[in-house]
Formats: structure tokens, sequence, C-alpha cells
């Protein structure tokens, strides 16, 4: 008998039960489909985040007070008022670090926003005119405001588009004033529905002079971020070592593993969220799989009830010659026939429900997530289908090969 004479047979097998062979396959259709659907939206999640990231430009380092978290624990550790004026002014110096072109401070939290009868909560960030070139951010009406403004410590804000929708609604909202702790902000710039830039969103921010925020929002005299542009990508390893230099000579410290404060690489913040994802995704990925097996253990039961409805008709291959190998070869086949044919259906369905998803996530949350089906996922939905069909068909197969000829002839 040859192969392609089994293959033959083994397709007659299963089309003469059409619903069961669909039944049976249905598990592994729903792990192989739950499988690509988890890589596809673990690759566009790892995409989205590697593109904020990249947004904030490569060249771009953060120092952040307190000492580095390890942890979940050490979480606490990062809150801290080690990062102050002087040191802004310090890092400033050309002295100090020559690769450093700008740098800007940032403070943020959350305030209430009052217009009229209306409230909302929006996150307050306080930062310098320079934040609209460091984060790529611009007005779709009126202008940021300026260094003046910063200096004078002015009453202006730029508002998101969400926090015009919540305290305006259709009304005119630029040059109309909004109430925060008790003051009374110009409304001097509105911002486009953006979504996320850099990790941060702006649609539901508002973004004020850092020296205002300062004084009347936050009643702080420290920064929660100092985010720095080194002069070229090539430059950020010297610009990092000249800021640990430099603040750690301004705050006493000698020894580096006492530091108050660390420095964050675009690169460092990628290969952390970068690995945060992947373990995520392959976490995920494992639970999903648990299905497959479920759906192996049903192809072996119903491969095994196949081979006692079908015992004459194994007898009867083997009378008229069929070896113990090739009814092997056909009862095997079958199995992963079954699973080959759940797989594809699988990965179908899986980038299916993946593109579905990214278009979903795109229009309702304004995210720039690209639909991403990695080819890792497509062959391990092949590999792992076929793997099931071999593993869970050669016991059913090797019990139809052991069957005597003439005691299967005599079977009722």
């Amino acid at each position: 008998m040859t192969f392609k004479h089994s293959l033959k047979t083994a397709f007659s097998g299963l089309s003469t039960h059409k619903s069961r062979s669909m039944l049976t396959v249905l598990g592994i259709v729903i792990g192989i489909t739950a499988i690509i659907l988890i890589m596809s939206l673990g690759r566009g999640a790892q995409n989205l985040i590697l593109g904020q990231i990249q947004g904030m430009g490569t060249k771009t380092v953060t120092v952040i007070p307190g000492r580095q978290p390890k942890g979940p624990a050490d979480f606490s550790q990062s809150l801290s008022d080690s990062l102050k004026e002087r040191d802004l002014e310090a890092l400033k110096k050309k002295s100090n670090v020559p690769t450093l072109t700008r740098i800007m401070p940032l403070v943020f939290g959350s305030e209430t926003a009052v217009y009229g009868s209306e409230t909302h909560r929006p996150n307050i960030f306080g930062a310098t005119d320079l934040i609209s070139e460091m984060l790529d951010i611009q007005t779709e009406a009126g202008s940021f405001f300026t260094d003046e403004d910063v200096k004078a410590s002015a009453d202006v804000a730029i508002i998101g588009y969400k926090v015009r929708e919540e305290l305006f609604g259709q009304s005119k909202a630029l040059g109309e004033k909004i109430k925060i702790k008790g003051r009374n902000f110009r409304v001097v710039g509105i911002l486009p529905q953006k979504g996320q830039v850099s990790l941060l969103s702006f649609d539901d921010a508002v973004i004020v002079p850092y020296t205002t925020a300062q004084k009347y929002i936050f009643g702080i005299k420290h920064f929660h971020r100092l985010v720095v542009e080194a002069e070229s990508e090539s430059a950020v390893p010297r610009t990092v070592r000249d800021i640990e230099i430099t603040l750690r000579d301004l705050h006493n410290i000698g020894d580096p593993s006492k530091d108050d404060f660390f420095v964050e690489t675009q690169a460092d913040v990628a290969e952390t969220l970068s690995t945060i994802t992947s373990v995520l995704t392959l976490f995920l990925t494992s639970v999903a799989a648990i299905s497959l097996v479920v759906g192996g253990i049903g192809i072996m039961n119903i491969m095994l009830v196949s081979v006692t409805e079908r015992t004459r008709e194994i007898g009867l291959r083997k009378a008229l010659g069929a070896t113990d190998g090739n009814i092997l070869t056909q009862f095997l086949l079958e199995a992963i026939l079954l699973t080959g044919f759940g797989g594809v259906i699988g990965i179908s369905l899986g980038a299916f429900f993946s593109f579905i998803a990214s278009v979903v996530l795109t229009r309702a949350y304004a995210l720039d997530w690209a639909f991403s089906l990695p080819l890792s996922a497509v062959l391990i939905g092949v590999s792992v289908a076929t793997a099931i069909g071999l593993v869970f068909g050669i016991y059913p197969a090797s019990q139809a090969s052991r069957k005597s000829p003439m005691e299967a002839l005599r079977y009722e």
C-alpha cells in the first residue's frame, strides 16, 4: 500500500463521519486560535510600546528621583524629593554635561478642574515650553506657553482633547478660564486627539508651566522627572555618566549604591518593557496550550472508538495483504489530518480575531495599534497541531495495527 493510497484511505475514513470529525477537532481549533490571538496581540502591544518609547527619541534620557526599584516592593523608594532646582541648574552647565543639548523638568499629578458647573479630574503636567519639541506634541488650536510664562509662573494652560469635551462640550474653550485648586487658568492651547505619546496620555491632561504647578497646584519644590536630550545617540552613555557624576557631587554621594536618583535611557525602558510583554505572552500562551492537551485527549478517544467500529474493516484489509505498518500509517494519518485541519482553521480564526481586535483598539482608544501576525505564531500553530496528532494518534494507530486478521473478521 503506497503512501498516496494510505492518505486517500485516511481521507475516506474521516469523511464517513464528518460531524464527528468536526466536533473532534474543536478543541484543537480553540487552542490554536487562542495561541495565535495571544501571540499576535502580544506582538502588537510590544510594537506599540516600543513605538511610543522611540517617539520620545533615542537621544533622550530620564533622571528619576529615589533609588531604582528592583521589584514591586521597592516602588516607594522612587517617591523621593531628591531632584531640585539646583540639580537642574547644575546639569544645564556645559562644563558639567558637555553633551547635553536640552533639559526639561517635569512634575505631575491629578487635580480637579472646574468650568462653570462642570468638573473633571485630569492629569496635570508641569513642564517648560520645550515639552512640545521633546515629546512631539502640537496644539490643534492656540499655542504653547512661552519661557516668559514659565519664569513668571503664569496661570496659563494647554488642555487635552478629552478635558475640552468634559468641561466645554461643543462650546468655545480657547481663551476661557478653568479653575484648579481655587486658581483660574486661561486656556491658551488645545491638543488634538492623539492617544498616548511616549507612554503618556495627553488626551486627558492639562499642561501648565512647571513653576506654576509647583507653587499653586502641588505645593512642592522638587521635580518628579528631569528629561534630558543628548547631542547624539552615540553620546548617550557619556551623557548618563556625566549626569551621575554631577548629581553625586551635589548630593555628597561617594558610593554609587547609595544614589538617591537613577538615570534611564530609552533603550533601558524598551528592553524592560519588551521583556515584560514577552514573559506575559509566553505565560498566556502556556495557559491557552492546556486546551490543546484536552483536544488531543479527545482525538485519541475518538480514534480508539473509530478503531473499534472499524475492526472488521481492519481485518479485511489485512486479509487482502495490508501490513501492520500500513494500518498504523492509515490511522496515524487520520489523527494528523484531523489536528492539521484544526490547526489551519485555528490559525485563520486567530488571525481574523487579531485583526478585528487591532481595529477596535485603534478606533475605540485612539491607539496606534498595528495588526501583527508573527511568522513564529503560524509555525508554532502548525507544528503544535501536527505534534498533537502524532502524539495522541500513535496509541490508537498501534492498537489498530496489532489486531489479528482472523479475530477482526469474526468481530461483531
